[in-house]
């Protein structure tokens, strides 16, 4: 397959880490109601800080428990103390908060470190295996089997745990969720847990596969939100197959170089199709969930 086979490839890890993100992001929105801008902050500051325990010389298990705790430590420190006092405010409240919160990360990450090249290399770099004829490094069979894994586990522990069943009944009606006894601050607190660690692993194979930088990393948040929208926000399947697609699509616009600058583009230009396609001859709305 030649570059063909080695952009799929790529286009398939980083379609996969998409997807991973927009599932943690459909499952904080299912639980609260809350669109999180900040989960590419989140994940940025879990990968530099994975880094920084590199270069001090400790094993990599040590970087990823940095990172994982970190994403974890972050979002659960949002939904517990800020999140609450928002509750009843309206969904684009919500959102700019986390805007705010996540611009406050991007700036700290600043401060700390000053801008220079950097390069997060992982053990798994240095492994190859040959999959159906391609050649994939073991870091972005990790990245493809760690979203597929991720979101079927996910879609099965909404539907078949307690917890899961409560956080869909929060979704649903907040105010009967009370009524029936579901402790909702609890509930959405390991909401946002969960998020976070779904950031921090998203942030530190991000941060390998394409760049260890503050900002690239942040703003990766918006081709993850591209894949939520095409799952309406609510359904993690079709988030995760267009997370595929994008990050597919993204890998061979690359090779066509009157497309290649609008790569960057190509998210949205996916998701208004994708929605376009779904929503023909209905009205737009973002309700339902697979």
């Amino acid at each position: 397959m030649g570059a063909y086979g080695l952009f799929l490839v790529s286009g398939l890890a980083v379609g996969a880490l998409y997807a991973l993100g927009g599932v943690g992001l459909v499952l904080l929105n299912r639980a609260t109601g809350v669109l999180n801008f900040a989960y590419g902050a989140i994940g940025a500051l879990g990968a530099m800080c994975a880094w920084q325990v590199l270069q001090w010389g400790y094993p990599e298990p040590v970087a990823w428990l940095a990172c994982l705790g970190v994403g974890i430590l972050l979002s659960t420190g949002y939904g517990a103390w800020i999140a609450p006092g928002l509750s009843h405010r309206e969904p684009v409240v919500k959102a700019v908060a986390t805007l705010g919160f996540g611009i406050a990360i991007l700036g700290a990450m600043n401060l700390l470190w000053v801008v220079n090249p950097r390069k997060l290399t992982l053990a798994m770099d240095g492994i190859s295996l040959n999959i159906l004829g391609l050649r994939m490094t073991a870091t972005r069979l990790l990245a493809l089997v760690a979203g597929v894994v991720i979101t079927l586990g996910t879609g099965i522990f909404l539907v078949r745990t307690r917890l899961g069943l409560m956080m869909r009944t929060l979704a649903d009606d907040r105010q009967l969720a009370a009524v029936l006894g579901t402790p909702i601050r609890k509930v959405e607190t390991i909401a946002w847990g969960f998020s976070g660690f779904l950031a921090g692993i998203t942030g530190m194979l991000f941060g390998d596969l394409v760049r260890l930088d503050p900002v690239v990393l942040t703003f990766i948040v918006i081709p993850i939100i591209a894949t939520t929208v095409v799952g309406r926000l609510t359904s993690i399947k079709v988030t995760f197959f267009a997370g595929l697609a994008i990050g597919i699509i993204e890998s061979f616009i690359t090779l066509y170089k009157p497309l290649a600058p609008f790569r960057v583009a190509s998210p949205f230009i996916v998701a208004i199709l994708a929605l376009m396609w779904l929503q023909r001859g209905r009205k737009l709305t973002f309700s339902g969930a697979d």
